[in-house]
């Protein structure tokens, strides 16, 4: 492996685990809000268990996403010095924001986990509602600054060097919001079915209220993301349509320049010969997602030098099966509608339970292979049209030790994690079996 590579695959491996630990920890306080408040409401004593049960996955999560967020923050400039050099005067001010977020975030959590029965029921509730807000945004803050790398902005490039810079347009880019947008209902439909799926589980070899009342909070958030987030998807092709037309090209394996585009769903990219073989074809259907007209002419790979082709069958494979999930997920979340609606007691149905279990990763390996898309989609660059990855490289050497040291880390912590939520589960089980 040489230093290159390693570089990339350790940003990869630090990304891939923290993106996960990031989506939980924006997502789960929202659950633990409502389920007080629906305690305050009912006085039913299950949603006072459901939300300090949750609590206490939040305060794991937090711990793990403020331990992995840092080692990130030190690999920007331990493998990309170059970059960050010219970048962070720039787009700085949105992980300024992201750590004032994250200090109110500690603040509210704090309140909230230690404020039972010292703060007003009130009060505890909305510090809940503070600690979810502070989350959201803070993954926003982050997202705009992976945007601005993706539809650089706020600065003049003279000469290899940055001029007239102007962080409130680098941050507030091109790209900020239909990235955000998308990313946040995205972290909330995968965290909604992770949670839905595991309570669905324990459901199924224990009928306890406080795993039916779970599953009802979680589907509930789950549900009305999985069905906006198409919405948001088509807003975000649109947006890489007219920014990164070269992304959009190789994430439909699109190598010719032409009118009533296909959409092309499936297939194995050849790029030796620009062709996806074995492909279901929908014609017109790529020009109205890029540019919502029918007819309208979609740039080919064609048009752009390939030695700035990003990796096409990668890009492919990883937006075919973000789309794929993406759908699956709207499924279920129309048969929760229409269950609801319809149906008494459809939830316990067996069929229904084994959906959820295996719907329960399938959010989260989306948010994955989204991520693909759009980190190897922008390649080879690190600031898109600005300047290449491998030219903001560190010249240290050794890279690989590193790599295989933070993925040893990472793997550890994942069982750490794994060992800490399955020791709250068995508490919060037998509680509930002791009292019959």
């Amino acid at each position: 492996m040489d230093e290159f590579l390693a570089a990339r695959m350790q940003m990869a491996v630090s990304l891939g685990f923290h993106i996960v630990f990031a989506c939980i920890g924006m997502v789960m306080p929202w659950f633990m809000f409502v389920a007080e408040w629906k305690w305050l409401r009912t006085k039913n004593p299950v949603y006072l268990d459901l939300a300090k049960a949750w609590a206490k996955g939040v305060a794991i999560f937090f711990a793990v996403g403020a331990v992995s967020g840092t080692v990130l923050s030190f690999e920007l400039g331990m493998l990309w010095p170059t970059f960050m050099q010219h970048a962070g005067p720039i787009f700085g001010m949105p992980f300024s924001w992201e750590g004032t977020a994250f200090f109110v975030e500690a603040i509210a959590l704090g309140l909230f986990l230690y404020g039972w029965k010292r703060l007003n029921k009130w009060v505890h509730l909305y510090t809940g509602m503070v600690v979810g807000i502070s989350g959201v945004l803070s993954g926003i803050f982050v997202v705009s600054a992976n945007a601005w790398m993706n539809s650089p902005s706020g600065f003049d490039w003279i000469d290899g060097q940055a001029f007239n810079i102007d962080p409130v347009k680098a941050m507030f880019n091109k790209a900020w919001f239909s990235q955000a947008h998308h990313m946040t209902i995205a972290a909330f439909s995968a965290t909604g079915f992770a949670v839905a799926g595991v309570h669905a589980v324990l459901y199924m070899k224990n009928k306890l209220e406080i795993h039916a009342k779970a599953i009802t909070i979680a589907l509930a958030f789950a549900s009305v993301a999985a069905v906006l987030q198409p919405i948001s998807g088509d807003l975000a092709a649109k947006n890489v349509a007219k920014l990164q037309p070269a992304k959009l090209a190789a994430f439909e394996s699109h190598f010719k320049t032409e009118e009533k585009a296909s959409l092309i769903i499936g297939g194995i990219p050849d790029v030796e010969n620009r062709e996806v073989k074995y492909a279901i074809k929908l014609p017109g259907f790529l020009s109205f997602l890029a540019h919502g007209d029918f007819n309208a002419e979609v740039k080919g790979l064609e048009e752009f030098p390939e030695e700035e082709w990003p990796p096409v069958p990668i890009t492919h494979y990883s937006f075919q099966l973000m789309v794929g999930i993406g759908m699956f997920l709207m499924l279920i979340a129309a048969l929760f509608f229409a269950g609801t609606y319809k149906w008494k007691h459809w939830f316990e149905k067996k069929w229904w339970l084994r959906l959820l279990a295996i719907a329960t990763p399938l959010g989260f390996i989306a948010v994955e292979a989204g991520w693909v898309v759009t980190e190897v989609g922008r390649q080879p660059w690190i600031i898109y049209g600005i300047m290449k990855t491998k030219d903001s490289l560190t010249p240290m050497p050794g890279i690989q030790y590193t790599f295989y040291t933070i993925t040893a880390v990472y793997v550890i912590l994942t069982f750490v994690v794994t060992w800490l939520l399955s020791r709250q589960i068995q508490l919060l089980q037998s509680k509930y079996l002791k009292n019959g």
